[in-house]
C-alpha cells in the first residue's frame, strides 16, 4: 500500500478538526498545547494540499465553507475509527470515547432524549454529547452528525432506521378553558373551539390532528388563532395557559394529566400515534460511542 500522509499531514488533520469543532484556531490551539500559529499553518498547508479553502476568516471568528463541514465530517469519523480501533486491538474495547453530536426534534430531545444522557454518561464517562434541538432535518455529510432522531425514516437508502417508540397523542386542554368553551364530545365540535395550531417546518403547512374512527386512523384539519412554527412546545406551553385545545404526544403533557392541571379530551378517538426514529449512516466500521448510544437509547425507548 502507498503511503499517503505524512506525519505532519495526519497531526494537520487532527488540528483542523479540532478548531471545526471549537470554532476557534485559538481554543484548538489551548486544547492541543500548541500556538494558534500553528494551527492556522496546518489549516494552510491543507488547504495548499487540497485546492479549497476550508474555513472563511474574519479578524473575530472562523466558519467552515461547504467544502470544510464535507471533510471535516470525513475527517472526524476517520479519526474517530483510528481511535476506535486502537482501544479494539489494545483490550479497550469496551470503553467509548469521543464527541458524539446527535439532532434531536424538540419534543422528542426535551421530554425523552435528554433526560437519560446523565445516565448514558455514568456509563461511558469518556464520551462527550453535543444536542442540536430542532424540528428540521440535518444532512449528516455536510453537517458532522452522527445520530438524529426524526419523526420518520427518509427514502435514503445510505441511512440505518431504528424504530424508537409510536408515542400516543392526546388532545387536552385546561380545566378552565373546558368550564369557559365546554368540553368537545364529538369531532365535530373541533370546529367549534380554539385549537392551538403547529406549522411543520419542512412544508409550512398545518399539521393536523389524527384521530381514529370506526378502526381507520383519519387525519382532521383543525382552526384556531394561535400557531407556532420552529417549537412545538410552544404550543404546549399555550395550552398550560388556557389558550385552547392541543393534539400532542402523551409523554409530553402526563404530568400535567396526573396532577390535573391538564384534562384528556375525545378519548373515545384516541389511540392514534406517530413514530419515533433512529436514524444514523451506513458505516463500515462503527464508531464505539455511536454504537454505545444506538444500543442504549433502543434498551430505553424500544422495549
Amino acid at each position: 500500500m502507498k503511503r499517503q500522509f505524512d506525519d505532519l499531514q495526519l497531526g494537520s488533520i487532527e488540528l483542523f478538526c479540532l478548531a471545526a469543532e471549537l470554532s476557534s484556531f485559538t481554543a484548538a490551539a489551548a486544547a492541543a498545547s500548541v500556538t494558534p500559529a500553528a494551527v492556522s499553518r496546518s489549516v494552510s498547508r491543507l488547504e495548499e494540499r487540497l485546492g479549497v479553502r476550508l474555513f472563511v476568516r474574519t479578524t473575530r471568528q472562523i466558519r467552515l465553507t461547504d467544502e470544510g463541514r464535507l471533510y471535516f465530517g470525513q475527517c472526524r469519523e476517520a479519526l474517530a475509527q483510528l481511535v476506535d480501533a486502537e482501544r479494539q486491538v489494545s483490550g479497550q474495547h469496551g470503553s467509548p470515547a469521543g464527541l458524539l453530536r446527535i439532532s434531536l426534534p424538540t419534543p422528542y430531545a426535551h421530554y425523552r432524549v435528554l433526560p437519560v444522557l446523565p445516565e448514558f454518561r455514568k456509563r461511558f464517562p469518556d464520551v462527550a454529547v453535543e444536542t442540536h434541538i430542532s424540528n428540521r432535518n440535518v444532512d449528516f455529510a455536510d453537517d458532522a452528525y452522527d445520530l438524529s432522531v426524526r419523526g420518520k425514516a427518509p427514502d435514503d437508502s445510505s441511512l440505518i432506521a431504528r424504530k424508537l417508540e409510536d408515542a400516543e397523542l392526546v388532545v387536552v386542554a385546561t380545566p378552565g378553558y373546558l368550564a369557559r368553551a365546554g368540553t368537545p364530545k364529538t369531532l365535530d365540535d373541533l370546529h367549534r373551539h380554539e385549537c392551538i395550531q403547529f406549522d411543520v417546518p419542512s412544508s409550512g403547512r398545518r399539521l393536523p390532528w389524527t384521530f381514529r374512527l370506526e378502526g381507520e386512523d383519519i387525519d382532521i384539519a383543525t382552526t384556531g388563532s394561535y400557531s407556532c412554527s420552529e417549537d412545538i412546545l410552544g404550543c404546549a406551553t399555550l395550552v398550560r395557559m388556557g389558550a385552547g385545545l392541543f393534539q400532542t404526544y402523551r409523554f409530553v403533557v402526563e404530568s400535567d394529566l396526573r396532577e390535573g392541571t391538564l384534562v384528556e379530551v375525545l378519548t373515545e378517538f384516541g389511540g392514534t400515534s406517530r413514530p419515533f426514529v433512529l436514524l444514523y449512516p451506513h458505516a463500515r466500521h462503527m464508531s464505539l460511542r455511536v454504537r454505545a448510544f444506538v444500543d442504549y437509547l433502543v434498551e430505553k425507548f424500544a422495549g
